[in-house]
Order: C-alpha cells, then sequence, then structure tokens
C-alpha cells in the first residue's frame, strides 16, 4: 500500500517545520519530520550516532538510516493510532532528500502535491537557521559554518528532488511572506485537492482530507 503524502520542500530555514506542524493539527494531516525523528533519537543510539556524525557537519544521513528511521516511524504511527493510511495525508518534511531516496520511496508514497518554500535571499536564511539555534538548541544549526555547508548540500544534494516529480504537483510558495500567508498559500491549493474514496462497509464515499474527521 502507497502512503498519500504532500511534500514541505526547501532549503534548511524555509519553514518547512513550521507548516508541517500547523498542518499536523488539522484532522487527517499527519505531520512527520525527519529531522525532528533523528534528533529525538538517542545520541548513543546506533543511528544516533550516525545523525550526530553527518550533522555536524552539515551532511546529510545516508540514505539507508535515513528510509530505515522513517519506516519505523510510520509504522509506530500506525500503531499508537496516530496514522490511518485509508484516511490521512502524511506531510512530509525533510523527505525524501536526494533524487535516490525518490526512487527507494515510489513504492512507499503516492506524491499528490509539493510545496517548495522558496527563500531567493541565502542571508536571511542564515539569521533563520542562527535564531532557531539559539531557541532550540539545535547541533546542525551550531555556527555559521555548518550552516553554509547545510545550504550548500542543499543546492548540491536536495535541489534535484524536484525534478524527479511533474511540474503540475509542484506548488510554488515565498517562504520570505509571514508564516500565516505562507499558511494560506499552501491551505489553498490543498483545498483543491482530489477527495480520496473511503471504503465503509463496502460503501464508498470521498470525503475531503481536510474536513474528514476520525471518531
Amino acid at each position: 500500500m502507497k502512503y498519500r503524502a504532500i511534500l514541505l520542500f526547501g532549503a534548511p530555514g524555509a519553514g518547512k517545520g513550521t507548516q508541517g506542524k500547523i498542518l499536523g493539527q488539522i484532522p487527517n494531516f499527519v505531520h512527520f519530520s525527519s529531522g525532528d525523528a533523528f534528533r529525538g533519537l538517542r545520541v548513543d543510539s546506533p543511528l544516533g550516532k550516525v545523525f550526530v556524525e553527518y550533522a555536524a557537519k552539515g551532511q546529510l544521513v545516508p540514505d539507508e538510516p535515513t528510509i530505515e528511521l522513517w519506516k519505523q516511524s510510520v509504522h509506530g504511527l500506525i500503531g499508537n493510532g496516530r496514522f490511518n493510511p485509508d484516511a490521512d495525508l502524511l506531510v512530509l518534511d525533510g523527505i525524501p532528500r536526494n533524487p535516490n531516496q525518490v526512487r527507494i520511496m515510489e513504492d512507499l508514497i503516492e506524491v499528490k502535491a509539493i510545496f517548495n518554500l522558496f527563500c531567493p535571499v541565502l542571508d536571511k536564511l542564515v539569521v533563520r537557521l542562527q535564531r532557531r539555534a539559539l531557541k532550540e538548541n539545535r547541533l546542525d544549526d551550531a555556527n555559521v559554518e555548518v550552516i553554509r555547508q547545510r545550504l550548500e548540500t542543499y543546492r548540491r544534494e536536495t535541489r534535484a528532488v524536484l525534478d524527479c516529480y511533474p511540474e503540475q504537483i509542484i506548488h510554488q510558495v515565498d517562504s520570505t511572506q509571514e508564516p500565516l500567508l505562507v499558511l494560506l498559500d499552501i491551505l489553498k491549493t490543498l483545498s483543491r485537492l482530489p477527495k480520496p474514496a473511503i471504503s465503509d462497509g463496502g460503501t464508498t464515499f470521498h470525503e475531503h482530507p481536510a474536513r474528514a474527521v476520525i471518531s
């Protein structure tokens, strides 16, 4: 079974996490942040050690542990009842991060829309990341050198993800706007997504993911 998903895409500091957390509060939207999942690991665990090693250098965690952590996290969400694949839409933040991850996940997710949160001014992203580092004590935003390496890694490896998907599902959103305006741009597009078919005792009916409520 493929999980229905939307992707929040953009450079570090573009606001993916902010928008993902908000969308995750809407019924039938389930937010998954790859970065949060890694940061939530024990630093002395095998995956935690891998994350610390790469994050300290501003590099991406290799594909295999990244996808494995994603699978474990999604299975956990299903197991504790927070994600119902038949009715819910995954809001993916920080995954897939390169074309190879796109290929690996082709049989795992059905991408309905991609929101590219673009920021044309690099220095704004640097300032955002520095502010976030102070507020959240985040290792991967620790200093300007690491920040610039993360932005270069995005330019060199991650941006090519957009080339892997059809243009008609990619929506450009100016991330320099106030967060509320970014959210409004995203919600306008989500409101136009085709409604999923939900089976109920042999009867199929259609419901919009933003309006369906699990009881």
